[in-house]
Formats: structure tokens, C-alpha cells, sequence
């Protein structure tokens, strides 16, 4: 399997930097470029990027720049997308972010890791895992999510959190590491 093939999979995967294609991300960074130094009243222009950067992109996405991400092919965005200043994608894996999604800035999605054990991880031996955001949900500002992580239906993430483990659909997380605070109630959407 290359590393093309490893990266764009759903599976949890183990890297050493010679497996690494730094071609891959030329594209990216070239694209990101344009977009980043895009004028404030160039929407088409960036929306059109977005396009050709993403693996999959609703019409509905919308970044505010500054926006970086390793590969942009592993990024899949479905119905209304709001990402809010300096948000950071490491698409080591595929990034799902489900309609209606509210990301708060300076937040990370980090699909990358690296080994615990110093010598590998002096080898350059990454691990990647896939993250996913269902519908409906609104992450805080200045939040870490990290790779193998699902934030259910509907969840809202406090902001500053840093999230390590899946969060269930319905609730309120917050901290580090982020644990539910409680479900969101009926009350609360009536706000």
C-alpha cells in the first residue's frame, strides 16, 4: 500500500518519515497560498479553491483565512461549514465535518501523532487516525481535537477543550481532557 492509499483510508495507521511523499502536499500549500492571500471580497475565488482543495466540499463551506491544512484531499466537508480565523487541519487522515458545523478559531484537528517510544519517534515514526464531526456541531474557540475522535450529533465543545476521547451525540463538553458536562436540554435550544 502507498502512502496515498494509507492516508486516505478510514483505518488508524503507522508512518516512518521515509514513507512520506513531500509532493503530496505541493498542491495544498500552493492552494493555500491563494487563498490565505485572497482579497476580503474575493468569496468566489476562495470558494473555488476550496473546491480543488478538498477531497469533498459543499458549496456551503465557508473559511475565514488564515487556513492551513497538510493535504486538503482528506478534508470532506457536507452541507453549511462555518470555520472561523487560524484554524489548523492536519489531514494525516480523513477529516468529516457534517453539515451545520460551527468551528471556533484558532482550533486544531489533528489526525497526527507520533510514536511514544523516543527512539522510533526519533525515526520519524508518525501514527494518524481519522476524525469525525457529525452534524450539527459547534466547537468553541482555541480547541485541539485530536485523531480517532468523534464528536456525536448535535454536541457543542467548550472552548480551550482538548478532545482525546469520542463525545456522544446531545451533549456539552468541555476541558482538558474534555468530558461531558451535561446534555443539552430542551431549555437550552429554546434560547
Amino acid at each position: 500500500m502507498n502512502i496515498k492509499e494509507m492516508i486516505t483510508s478510514n483505518k488508524p495507521y503507522i508512518s516512518k518519515h521515509e514513507d512520506m511523499d513531500p509532493t503530496l502536499k505541493t498542491k495544498a500549500k500552493n492552494l493555500l497560498w491563494e487563498f490565505n492571500n485572497s482579497k476580503p471580497d474575493e468569496d468566489k475565488k476562495r470558494s473555488d479553491i476550496l473546491q480543488e482543495l478538498f477531497g469533498t466540499c459543499s458549496p456551503l463551506t465557508f473559511i475565514e483565512p488564515s487556513f492551513k491544512c497538510d493535504y486538503g484531499f482528506n478534508i470532506h466537508t457536507e452541507g453549511l461549514t462555518i470555520i472561523n480565523y487560524n484554524c489548523v487541519m492536519l489531514d494525516t487522515s480523513p477529516i468529516y465535518i457534517g453539515a451545520n458545523a460551527f468551528i471556533g478559531p484558532g482550533t486544531i484537528l489533528t489526525c497526527a501523532g507520533h510514536s511514544l517510544d523516543p527512539k522510533e519517534r526519533g525515526m520519524g515514526v508518525g501514527t494518524s487516525k481519522p476524525i469525525t464531526l457529525k452534524k450539527d456541531v459547534w466547537i468553541g474557540a482555541n480547541c485541539t481535537i485530536c485523531g480517532g475522535v468523534t464528536i456525536g450529533e448535535g454536541s457543542v465543545i467548550g472552548a480551550g477543550s482538548v478532545v482525546t476521547k469520542d463525545i456522544p451525540d446531545g451533549v456539552i463538553a468541555v476541558g482538558n481532557p474534555c468530558k461531558v458536562l451535561r446534555p443539552i436540554t430542551d431549555e437550552d435550544k429554546n434560547l
